[in-house]
C-alpha cells in the first residue's frame, strides 16, 4: 500500500513523457518529450526516466537513508521538470509554441512525485522499536 501511490505517480509522469508537449505551429510539428524532430531540444524525456528510475530504486530499498536519497531524485526531477515548462515553450524570434497537455501534466505529476515520497514513512524495525521502549526513562515524582 505504500508504494502504490508513488507507482501511479510515476506512470503518470512517463505516460506524459509520450504526449503532446507542444506545438509549433507556424512549422507544424507536434513535440512529445521522444520526439522532438524539426528543432534542436533532444529528448528531454531521458533525463525523467533516469530520475523517476533512480527514486523507485531506492524508494523500494526500504531504509531511512534510501528514502532521503529517493527524495533528492524526486527533487531533481521536479527540477528538470520546470526547467522544461519554462524553456521548452519559450518564444522565439517571433515564434511561441503552444503548449499541450502533456507538458502540464509533466509538471503536476513531478511535484506529485516528490510529495508521493513524502506521504509513505518509512518501515521501521520492530526491534528498534522496543530498544526505544526499553531506554525510555520512567519520570520521576518529586520528593516533598
Amino acid at each position: 500500500m505504500r508504494f502504490l501511490l508513488p507507482l501511479l505517480v510515476v506512470a503518470v509522469l512517463i505516460a506524459s513523457c509520450f504526449l503532446p508537449w507542444m506545438t509549433i505551429e507556424s512549422k507544424g510539428i507536434t513535440i512529445t518529450g521522444l520526439n522532438t524532430a524539426g528543432t534542436t531540444y533532444g529528448k528531454p524525456a531521458y533525463f525523467h526516466f533516469l530520475w523517476v528510475g533512480f527514486f523507485l530504486l531506492f524508494l523500494f530499498i526500504n531504509k531511512v537513508w534510501s528514502t532521503r536519497a529517493a527524495m533528492v531524485f524526486a527533487a531533481l526531477n521536479a527540477a528538470w521538470a520546470f526547467r522544461n515548462f519554462l524553456v521548452l515553450p519559450m518564444c522565439q524570434m517571433g515564434e511561441c509554441p503552444v503548449r499541450r497537455t502533456g507538458i502540464y501534466l509533466l509538471f503536476f505529476s513531478s511535484l506529485a512525485l516528490f510529495f508521493a515520497g513524502l506521504v509513505g514513512p518509512a518501515k521501521e524495525n520492530e526491534e528498534t522499536a522496543a530498544q526505544m521502549t526499553e531506554n525510555r526513562e520512567e519520570p520521576q515524582t518529586p520528593n516533598t
